[in-house]
């Protein structure tokens, strides 16, 4: 009797397959390596947006990240409850509000952001460089004409 985890080589095959579990691991490696930096992936993604850009509206950042509204509110609540980003007036609209990173967010940011390298880094240890290079290209072109980047 086989083991009963193999899909077998159709299965294995399928891109559906492949990128699920490719993402699955590098989920996994993401927590365990960010374990110690205060922030989830999800929360790092997040951080890595608004420590890219002026300081914008959380319905542009959730835009941006392709979450809905509701999702961002709660993704903002938690990472202003540990003071790693803040929400204030816009001086352009007082009506909206606009985040920002505190000097916390931004220490975490680095400190995080050196972990998920390493996730990655470890993701793709199998892979020679140039081949993990084709791969990020590949997948970004992929993103790119989905209209997800």
């Amino acid at each position: 009797m086989g083991d009963e985890r193999d899909v077998g080589p159709a299965v294995r095959r399928r891109l559906i397959y492949q990128l699920k579990h490719s993402l699955l691991r590098l989920e996994e490696l993401h927590a365990a390596h960010l374990e110690g930096s205060g922030v989830t992936a999800r929360e790092l993604g997040a951080l890595l947006l608004l420590a890219d850009r002026e300081p914008e509206s959380q319905q542009q950042a959730a835009l941006r990240l392709g979450v809905d509204r509701t999702s961002m509110v709660a993704l903002l609540d938690g990472l202003e409850a540990k003071a790693f980003v803040v929400r204030r007036p816009d001086p352009a609209d007082r009506r909206r509000n606009v985040v920002e990173l505190t000097d916390a967010g931004r220490a975490t940011l680095d400190v995080a952001t050196r972990a998920s390298d390493e996730a990655e880094r470890e993701l793709l240890a199998d892979l020679d460089p140039p081949d993990a290079a084709l791969l990020r290209e590949l997948l970004g072109r992929l993103v790119i004409g989905s209209g997800g980047g």
